[in-house]
């Protein structure tokens, strides 16, 4: 006993000298009481909201929400994203998914992390008594677009969902165990909070008050008309579709970029194609995308994984003509002086000097002429105009049929990569010149995250993914009525038990 006091004695003796050696010094502190006081905080918040876009995951690599993760899961559970890698991500090219896996759990994550940041700001905002009605409509204009970029993303995935505004946090509840709304009640959410960003948001930033430079990155009036036109296509909703699309096309703000290969180089982080982009700098907020998306053992593009590639059915999809098929390495000389190729048809077995690549890396976030760092600066673009073309085709076809006008829109995307047009209009029915269409947006759009929701929009998500798996040996896993979404990841129902996953797994 005695040994003990005196141990403990030492102890505590050692502790007291320690707090008075080694205080820290508190140069600033920041509680609620002084967190948002001038329009440096509101600004500050605002741009918080922004950098979840390209939030990390938190693990040793740079999964990010939208340089990562969300291409995997929207690209990789179609036909179109491939990976011969193990794991989660060989799961999700199988078609394959789980309550468990990581990249369904970073998603549902880290679009609620963007939208906790957003209601956060929404409802401190109000407390800076120095800004101006117009600071606070530019502000809550941009992070009401960027919570419905999230909850799209979130009810794209996982259908119904829980809503959570600013209100909550007047008085969170951190118990409550809040069922999912339906897809009505939060599409009408959104689609005000779209409308009210769209009445005050600015066509652009140039010579604006509010932002001291021309910050094109910034959400704008035609990034939530874009963004709303995405909804109502997803909902059908064509002919509302058609008005917005024209209230985008009257800003007279955008158009195509000459070349494709152009428009995804490293160095062109805006033009007059992007409506709103992730935007990246390889020097200050760099994103791991090249690292993931670079081919093997390229000579020029070195030191990369091909962790995210696309299969080859869909390559050879391209026609020889079409300029989007030169956007990947599909066949080079390799760092170790073998020639990487697609094996030919038949054969397994690479001849001496060969090696046949399992799936095709693209180009489109792994430019040649780009970084040479481990981080890279590429930009990921979530709405650009030629989305809104093929959105306009679509919806037109779908209340006329096939017209000129669809057919026109059809080919000025194409002509832009040199591919084959498409013929006169009365050479297709509605259901064909869907099919057409759905086929372009797949070859113009790989890895911008919209390959599953076309797929299902347009009906076709079960017979275009189970066909791809069958030619490929895989079981056509896809039923509909089940997969239309995905599960709830596991996490999140142990925490709240009417998440409720039954039907679809």
């Amino acid at each position: 006993m005695k040994r003990t006091i005196i141990l403990l004695s030492a102890c505590l003796i050692g502790l007291a000298s320690c707090k008075n050696t080694a205080e820290p010094n508190v140069y600033s502190i920041l509680t609620e009481a002084n967190a948002f006081q001038t329009k440096a905080d509101a600004v500050a918040a605002v741009n918080g909201v922004y950098a979840r876009l390209k939030q990390p995951s938190g693990i040793s690599d740079s999964y990010q929400y939208y340089a990562g993760f969300q291409m995997a899961i929207t690209d990789f559970t179609t036909d179109i994203g491939h990976s011969f890698q193990s794991g989660d991500i060989s799961q999700l090219s199988d078609a394959q998914w789980s309550t468990n896996n990581k990249y369904l759990n970073f998603a549902y994550q880290h679009q609620y992390k963007l939208i906790a940041d957003a209601n956060n700001a929404l409802a401190n905002i109000p407390k800076i008594k120095t800004l101006t009605e117009a600071q606070t409509n530019q502000y809550f204009s941009e992070i009401k677009f960027l919570r419905a970029l999230a909850y799209i993303d979130l009810t794209d995935e996982f259908g119904p969902v829980i809503l959570i505004t600013e209100e909550e946090m007047k008085n969170p509840d951190y118990t409550a165990k809040t069922p999912p709304a339906s897809l009505e009640t939060i599409n009408a959410f959104l689609i005000n909070d779209l409308e009210t960003a769209a009445a005050n948001l600015p066509v652009n930033y140039e010579g604006k008050a509010i932002y001291p430079t021309n910050d094109v990155g910034r959400a704008t009036k035609g990034a939530a008309l874009s963004l709303l036109t995405k909804l109502y296509m997803r909902e059908h909703q064509w002919q509302k579709a058609l008005e917005t699309i024209q209230k985008i096309e009257d800003l007279h703000q955008y158009e195509l970029f000459p070349s494709y290969a152009g428009l995804f180089a490293e160095s062109n982080k805006w033009c007059k194609e992007s409506i709103f982009s992730a935007l990246a700098d390889a020097l200050n907020d760099g994103t791991e995308l090249m690292n993931h998306f670079g081919p093997l053992n390229n000579p020029v593009v070195t030191d990369r994984w091909q962790y995210y590639a696309v299969s080859w059915s869909f390559w050879n999809s391209y026609a020889p003509n079409d300029e989007r098929r030169e956007m990947f390495f599909y066949d080079y000389k390799g760092t170790d002086g073998l020639q990487y190729m697609q094996a030919p048809a038949g054969q397994t077995t690479p001849p001496a000097g060969k090696y046949y690549l399992p799936d095709v890396a693209t180009r489109k976030y792994a430019d040649p002429a780009g970084s040479k760092t481990y981080y890279d600066g590429h930009g990921i673009p979530i709405l650009r105009y030629a989305d809104i073309i093929l959105c306009k085709a679509e919806a037109l076809n779908e209340v006329n049929g096939p017209t000129q006008v669809s057919i026109d829109l059809i080919n000025s995307v194409k002509a832009r990569s040199k591919a084959t047009l498409l013929g006169a209009p009365g050479t297709y029915t509605k259901e064909t010149l869907r099919d057409k269409i759905l086929q372009e947006r797949g070859w113009e759009f790989f890895f911008e995250c919209k390959r599953r929701a076309d797929l299902i929009r347009m009906g076709k998500y079960q017979e275009v993914v189970n066909g791809y798996l069958k030619s490929i040996g895989k079981p056509a896993s896809i039923d509909i009525a089940k997969h239309r979404y995905f599960p709830y990841p596991q996490t999140q129902v142990d925490l709240n038990s009417n998440l409720n996953n039954a039907g679809r797994l």
